[in-house]
């Protein structure tokens, strides 16, 4: 039975708000059919977390016009820090929903890499965003909050690697939130076609808080036959933004996808990362790390779907809870029939760090097909006693004990950035965070 709900939206405002940005038809359309269907789709429902009281489908239309940045040398420090010192960079800048700076090299552009605001490509590249926004990868109706983000969104990067290109230097895109007021509603969109190859890294960081506010972000990731795309990700967002964040891959024919998220937001979060490997031989591999601190609720949902033959995937999660911090951590491999000799692998771990933090790991393994292999491991736990008194046993004080083998737990997620400033961000992060 669908229930209908009465969303606090005019079809109005929706085309008011498309027609000012001067955005084709098409996606005026695409956002009014979005918004009709979103009355009619029901919310996610994440395993174990009730996020009814979230508010999170209370989106509106909302577009904070900001000073773009004349020079990098007037980022604050905090942005400035984060991108790659090589000269020919490519970087994209967004500064709450204003485009506020990029740079795509020359090299690049010539062959035919695309870079660029997702509503300007909507404009200048119709025949690839209308084909792949929000049609294969996350469909408008895979929940309300989808839908609703479909009709709401109003940030983002679009992406697009062509055939036979292969990008040495990783593309980097920073999203910046220094006004109290924003709500941040982004989308990702990157395409690689086939035997192209990208390195994708992204941060979200927040300069201002008082307010509270909604965050709705959406990746979608094409990765084409023989393609490779790795994503990384570093989320900073403030305690007041209450996020729901959805990342996917679409892989084909012996296509590749490598996550490597570092997700540290002070607020509540809902999280899904799925990568669906429809071709034979495709292949996907997810590490994320987590740290959850005073009375976060988070809930991170991390999903192979298998459905071409010979395919692998791989779910590495590590997380650490402190003060009164909660997460539910669930790790899932679905092979599904006629996927056969495909390998579905997954850990999770938690660690916490206090008797008021609590943390579930749940392993869930959804085999449809007899020919295949599949492993699950999961734990949760305080830190290892053995370990901190062999540390403790060479003269290093308790604290800097528990802070090396924290460190040690989270290596195999934050090893994997690779942008080094990128890296160091996290570092610093996570060493705030555990204090």
């Amino acid at each position: 039975m669908t229930t209908e709900t009465t969303l606090p939206i005019e079809k109005d405002a929706i085309s008011s708000f498309s027609k000012a940005h001067s955005e084709p038809a098409w996606l005026e359309s695409l956002r009014l059919e979005a918004l009709s269907k979103a009355s009619v789709t029901p919310m996610p429902k994440p395993d174990k977390t009730k996020i009814d009281k979230w508010n999170l489908e209370d989106m509106k239309v909302s577009k904070i016009d900001s000073e773009p940045y004349a020079s990098l040398e007037n980022l604050a420090d905090e942005v400035k820090s984060l991108l790659n010192p090589a000269e020919d960079r490519s970087v994209y800048i967004q500064r709450n929903h204003t485009a506020a700076h990029l740079t795509l090299s020359k090299e690049l552009q010539d062959k035919g890499v695309i870079f660029m605001n997702l509503q300007e490509a909507a404009k200048e590249h119709p025949e690839l965003v209308q084909k792949y926004f929000m049609t294969k990868s996350v469909p408008v109706t895979t929940n309300k909050l989808t839908a609703l983000h479909a009709a709401l969104f109003n940030g983002g990067v679009f992406l697009y690697v062509p055939k036979n290109v292969v990008i040495e230097e990783p593309i980097q895109a920073v999203f910046v939130i220094d006004n109290h007021e924003v709500d941040l509603y982004n989308h990702v969109l990157i395409v690689a076609e086939d035997n192209s190859a990208v390195t994708y890294v992204e941060n979200y960081i927040s300069l201002a808080e008082g307010k509270p506010v909604l965050g709705n972000l959406i990746s979608e990731v094409i990765v084409g036959n023989n393609a490779q795309v790795k994503y990384g990700a570093v989320d900073t967002l403030s305690k007041d933004m209450q996020t729901y964040v959805n990342r996917n891959a679409y892989v084909e024919n012996d296509g590749r996808v490598e996550w490597a998220l570092g997700l540290m937001n002070d607020g509540n979060t809902i999280s899904e990362n799925i990568t669906n490997l429809h071709g034979n031989g495709a292949y996907g591999d997810t590490k994320t790390v987590v740290v959850g601190t005073g009375n976060q609720i988070q809930n991170f949902t991390t999903k192979v779907i298998h459905f071409g033959k010979n395919s692998n995937g791989y779910i590495l999660k590590h997380g650490v809870m402190k003060d009164a911090a909660s997460s539910i951590f669930n790790g899932i491999g679905k092979i599904e029939h006629g996927a056969t000799k495909s390998d579905a692998v997954q850990e999770s771990r938690v660690l916490m760090l206090s008797p008021q933090a609590r943390g579930d790991a749940n392993p869930i393994l959804l085999i449809d097909e007899d020919d295949v292999t599949a492993g699950h491991a999961a734990s949760v736990g305080r830190v290892d006693p053995t370990q901190l008194y062999y540390l403790m046993s060479r003269g290093i004080a308790k604290t800097e004990a528990e802070r090396l083998i924290i460190h040690g737990f989270l290596a195999p997620v934050v090893n994997q950035l690779p942008v080094e400033a990128v890296k160091k961000q996290l570092t610093e992060v996570i060493e705030r965070k555990v204090k």
